[in-house]
């Protein structure tokens, strides 16, 4: 069973239908137990009352055909003395003429138990049948003659049908004539009843083997209608994630080609244009020396010096692309050192500052904030005319939080306040901080643009318990992010 389960493998639609189908199926189920419950309860009453009922109405009857037989004797039994023989064959006779219905009759036990009419079953009379019980022990003759003796009443067993000979359930009514110490009675058969009965318990099981159906069906139904909602919402679902990772993919296809021509225009810009002059005082030293010309010197110095700057700029575009202070020293000594380059190069006066705390982030969080701030620099050296940046970066109860705010003219007033501006700077700044899962919030008006971005407590890494050497000889610096 255990290697059974083991080779089932579910793959996630299958789980999501399993958890969706699963609670209707107990459901169902629950349903299903709790109704047949109640309806055979329900039903097992109903019959009972029937039962009860047609009981109660046989029971009338039998009274009724006792009352009509006294009623033919009990002039006689009223004038007769104990013992006389006479009135007692009279009424003997009476009550053995009495048939009614086709096993219908009286019969008549003295108290001693003797047999003295018995018109159905004649093989009966002049025989003492004291301690008679049918098939299941139940007293017959006895219990009649108590019932006589207390003055009447009902007694049930089981007794062969006078036109069939087949032993059925009979109910009878027995009165005592205490003068002739008599016990007079008659039965009828419930069989009738039995089957009345048993007709209505197999209604309950038909009607309850179709509310089994008809749950089973519904439950069906309810299955195919999730079944078939669950497989429109995963293709609608497929399409959407189709749509969104194109749409992504185009993003990324954008923010490829954007750095690519970023690169291209530093290499076009910065360093073709320093070689070109490196070529062209190299030409010059050249064309000196042959000619002996002592300002051959000079030329060969100022081309190595366009060399040096050149060398300058390779490693600026390095460092942009993946600078390397960043994973040697964090991200609190990297971007102090992309601010201060900023304002050397730009003459903008930028202020950095920090809080230290000993939570360091994740490499995701630091690249993320990193980029955040080199787009923010870009986009306020080419849009904003600022003249003051403030840089900020902390760690906080929430996680860490990178706050770069500038003087300049704001974004363009056709952007909503508050949110991320439609450039594809400021929305690259956006996807990175939502992967995440922070914020990104950007203020701009008359006054200047503020960009705060915030990364949560899931992306802080505790401090080291064991740092290893190198982190010892820059312990100093494992106090910032």
């Amino acid at each position: 069973m255990q290697r059974f389960f083991a080779r089932i493998r579910l793959n996630y639609g299958q789980k999501l239908f399993l958890v969706a189908t699963l609670p209707l199926i107990l459901t169902a189920l629950a349903i299903s137990v709790v109704v047949t419950l109640q309806s055979r309860q329900l039903a097992e009453r109903e019959i009972e009352t029937l039962e009860a009922q047609l009981i109660e109405a046989k029971r009338a009857e039998l009274k009724n055909y006792l009352s009509i037989a006294r009623t033919a004797f009990v002039n006689i039994y009223g004038r007769a003395a104990p013992n006389d023989e006479t009135a007692m064959e009279q009424v003997t006779q009476i009550l053995a003429g009495m048939l009614y219905g086709q096993d219908g009759y009286f019969f008549v036990f003295d108290y001693d138990g003797t047999n003295l009419v018995s018109p159905r079953r004649t093989e009966l009379i002049g025989r003492n049948w004291t301690g008679l019980e049918d098939d299941g022990g139940q007293p017959i003759t006895d219990e009649l003659i108590r019932l006589a003796r207390s003055g009447g009443g009902y007694h049930s067993y089981e007794w062969p049908k006078p036109s069939t000979g087949e032993r059925a359930q009979m109910v009878t009514y027995v009165i005592g004539l205490q003068d002739w110490r008599w016990a007079v009675g008659t039965g009828v058969f419930i069989d009738d009843v039995v089957a009345t009965v048993t007709a209505s318990r197999r209604q309950v099981e038909a009607r309850v083997e179709r509310t089994f159906f008809y749950i089973g069906a519904a439950m069906l139904a309810a299955l195919l209608l999730v079944f078939v909602s669950g497989l429109f919402i995963n293709i609608r679902e497929r399409r959407l994630a189709d749509a969104k990772l194109k749409k992504l993919t185009q993003r990324v296809f954008d923010a490829q080609e954007e750095e690519r021509g970023r690169v291209a225009r530093e290499l076009h810009d910065g360093i073709s244009q320093i070689l070109v002059g490196v070529r062209y005082a190299l030409d010059t030293a050249k064309r000196r020396l042959a000619a002996g010309d002592a300002r051959a010197a000079d030329t060969l110095e100022r081309g190595i010096s366009h060399l040096s700057g050149a060398i300058q700029e390779v490693r600026r575009i390095s460092r942009d692309l993946r600078p390397g202070v960043l994973d040697d020293l964090g991200l609190g000594p990297a971007l102090k050192t992309l601010a201060e380059e900023f304002g050397k190069r730009t003459g903008i006066v930028t202020e950095f500052s920090t809080v230290v705390f000993r939570n360091r982030l994740d490499d995701e969080a630091k690249i993320a904030l990193y980029r955040v701030a080199q787009e923010a620099f870009t986009n306020i050296e080419r849009h904003s005319g600022a003249t003051r940046v403030t840089v900020d970066v902390r760690g906080h109860a929430r996680g860490a939080t990178l706050r770069i705010a500038d003087n300049g003219c704001g974004l363009d007033r056709a952007k909503p306040s508050g949110t991320p501006g439609g450039g594809l700077g400021l929305r690259n700044m956006q996807e990175r901080v939502e992967q995440l899962d922070g914020t990104l919030t950007v203020i701009s008006g008359k006054t200047g643009t503020t960009i705060e971005a915030t990364v949560p407590l899931t992306h802080l890494l505790p401090p080291q318990e064991r740092p290893n050497p190198k982190e010892k000889a820059r312990a100093w610096v494992s106090w910032y992010i």
